[in-house]
């Protein structure tokens, strides 16, 4: 029998979650579920209730659009209608498939039983938009999984597998099919027992076992973690979980009250959106992408092998191309120890790795080209050489095939000029490690045709990455405002802050790590190659900083060699900087005339934001970048910004309008020649 509101399976009711695309509890579901349970426990016929997905999920949570607006808090609100799943007289039973997540595990914690698939994806996200579960999530798991399983399920936000969850105690049976079936078997189980129905409400944890593991991990919690006020949040309703239930649940409810207005949770609401917007191309740009199956990369060093990585996992053909046999079997290698080492690691089964590596075709013959929908060049950053890698792949290349270069900051338009067709070019800056950052600037250069840019935005996704547009100009969107972020915290060194000082500020603000801790990281050869490429063209007026030049010139390029803004130790970096580093230094400061002084970690901070405000502004009133959203996104997914700061335009945005641009032009004054002060108008307005 089927009525609107449910399906009859014999004496059980299938409530099915219809809210395409992921059963999201908006307020017309909710009502509609209220409505369904309240006809299915009026229905002498009925002896239990089963609530099902559909659309290949069972629920992804609350409905973000809906988040600060009255039908957030419309009854039934969510908290209402668990209570009414919990409160039922005939057991309900979760069948869990696809994902349930946030308020739709909520949901599934309130049922009388949970049945799943071993593929179900499981978890409280709400820690990744600075929030708490705010439905009981941090009273109803601890209930059953104990505190030590449910601490690290919603202090992790990331989702589990009902396979790895089946012994947790939050599922009364996992299988691998028959789920509809499986879950009407233990809900006409529960009916026929004679016993009260299991709420998890019910359940008691040992207070003094709890509080001894919170404890402990408040203790742990990173520099970062503290920065973000949900994470001891979560820490004190898990607390309020060891007492009454409904004073948990009150407790709860307040913190997460509190954290929803908080600008933590604002910025990460704005970088969930700003991520799906970026991925979009703008509406005057979109094309149908051309088809892609078979990939082409040139160059099998770090980033080579790290591309192929990316496109073998994405189910694509790899055609992996060097200049010769040593340097390709190194390549090949690269890829084939990645996999196994995944296999040893038990992430990853055998014959799948075996799949991948299947798909893979190295070779050192430029003729292999031919059979590759895009080629993508992996080489080393200098021009000269980008060029003419580009004109063999214009030889050897099939028409139509579209032709990408990965740079990042080198004229994509240069490149593409030395082919035939440059309309076929464009150009994809990876992020290293290129098979783990998910970001991708997808660069359109004068002459790139749209269909070739939708196929580049079409890869980002396909790679499961974060594709984001950008312009064609020195540095495209993260590196050109990364240089102005880096400048000015060189001009802090002359003006007398030591390296160390900048790095702790910034990292007390949140970043991962401070510019030159990175600097040392990633190489400072890198930077001064880049240099060395714009000096023909810098005016000598310019403000200069001339500090990590005069470190490489004493071949103090970092920790591959040892040295370079910090001593590097068997690994590992001394904390303050030598007596050597701080005599450069000195010595640039007279050089400019600078009595050095104090800077305090606020000065520090500022002046690093305001930096990159500036260059966001000018970058988007010159089209470099096409909203602004987008820069936040780039500098939060690919150079350290802190997620929970929304990145520097949402900063500048919550900054007094009139303190910013007097800021800025003290910035402005003290850089002297050569300093462009933007209008924040198109950013802030």
């Amino acid at each position: 029998m089927t009525t609107n509101l449910y399906e009859r399976h014999g004496a059980t009711a299938l409530i099915t979650l219809d809210h395409s695309p992921v059963n999201s509890l908006g307020h017309a579901l909710r009502q509609r579920i209220v409505a369904a349970l309240d006809a299915a426990d009026a229905d002498a016929a009925v002896r239990a209730i089963v609530l099902s997905g559909k659309n290949k999920a069972f629920c992804a949570g609350a409905d973000v659009s809906e988040f600060g607006t009255a039908l957030q808090l419309a009854e039934p609100i969510l908290r209402t209608l668990l209570a009414r799943v919990e409160d039922c007289s005939k057991p309900v039973v979760a069948a869990l498939s696809g994902v349930a997540l946030g308020g739709g595990l909520e949901l599934a914690l309130a049922c009388h039983g949970r049945v799943a698939l071993d593929t179900a994806q499981l978890g409280l996200p709400e820690i990744l938009l600075g929030l708490i579960p705010g439905s009981g999530g941090t009273q109803r798991l601890p209930r059953l999984t104990g505190m030590e399983t449910a601490l690290a399920l919603i202090q992790s936000g990331q989702p589990q597998t009902g396979h790895q969850l089946a012994a947790s105690g939050l599922l009364d049976q996992v299988v691998t099919e028959g789920l509809v079936e499986a879950a009407c078997t233990l809900a006409n189980e529960l009916a026929g027992r004679g016993e009260p129905l299991p709420r998890t409400r019910d359940r008691q944890l040992d207070a003094s076992t709890s509080r001894t593991l919170l404890a402990a991990q408040r203790e742990q919690l990173t520099p970062r973690q503290q920065l973000q006020p949900a994470y001891a949040a979560v820490l004190d309703a898990l607390e309020a979980a060891s007492g009454a239930f409904e004073e948990g649940l009150q407790r709860e409810r307040e913190l997460f009250l509190q954290l929803q207005g908080s600008t933590q949770a604002k910025a990460l609401r704005y970088q969930f959106f700003a991520e799906r917007e970026a991925s979009k191309l703008p509406a005057a740009l979109q094309a149908a992408p051309r088809p892609l199956q078979t990939v082409a990369v040139i160059g099998a060093g770090t980033m080579g092998a790290g591309i192929t990585i990316c496109a073998l996992d994405a189910g694509l053909n790899v055609i992996l191309l060097e200049q010769d046999a040593a340097a390709l079997q190194r390549g090949r290698q690269r890829v084939i120890d990645h996999y196994q080492s995944r296999v040893s690691a038990g992430k990853l089964k055998a014959i799948k790795a075996a799949a991948y590596e299947a798909r893979l075709s190295p070779s050192t013959d430029w003729t292999q080209l031919g059979r590759a929908d895009l080629v993508i060049e992996a080489v080393f950053e200098e021009l000269a050489v980008k060029q003419e890698v580009f004109r063999k792949i214009d030889l050897h290349a099939r028409a139509g095939a579209v032709l990408a270069t990965n740079t990042s900051y080198l004229d994509v338009d240069a490149i593409a000029n030395a082919t035939s067709r440059p309309q076929d070019v464009l150009g994809l800056h990876f992020f290293s490690p290129a098979n783990v950052m998910k970001l991708l600037e997808v660069v359109r250069g004068s002459r790139t045709s749209l269909d070739v840019l939708a196929t580049g935005m079409a890869l980002g996704k396909t790679l499961r990455k974060l594709p984001v547009l950008t312009g064609n100009a020195f540095g495209f969107i993260g590196n050109r405002i990364y240089n102005a972020y880096r400048k000015q915290c060189e001009f802090m060194l002359e003006d007398g802050a030591w390296p160390e000082e900048v790095d702790a500020a910034l990292q007390a603000l949140g970043f991962a790590m401070g510019p030159f801790a990175v600097a040392d990281l990633s190489g400072l050869d890198i930077a001064w190659r880049m240099r060395k490429a714009q000096a023909a063209s810098r005016d000598p007026r310019e403000r200069y900083v001339a500090i990590l030049d005069q470190l490489c010139e004493q071949g103090r390029l970092g920790r591959k060699s040892g040295a370079g803004y910090y001593s590097h130790e068997g690994g590992k970096q001394v904390r303050t900087t030598d007596a050597v580093v701080r005599a450069i230094i000195e010595q640039a400061s007279q050089q400019r005339g600078i009595t050095r002084r104090t800077l305090s970690a606020t000065e520090i901070q500022r002046r690093a934001l305001l930096a990159m405000v500036n260059e966001a502004a000018l970058l988007l009133r010159e089209g470099v970048a096409s909203r602004a959203s987008d820069i936040d996104v780039v500098l939060v997914q690919g150079y350290g910004f802190p997620r929970w700061e929304g990145g520097p335009v949402f900063w500048a945005r919550q900054q007094d309008r009139a303190a910013l641009e007097q800021e800025l032009q003290t910035l402005a004054r003290e850089a002297g020649h050569g300093f462009m002060l933007a209008d924040l108008s198109l950013l802030l307005d």
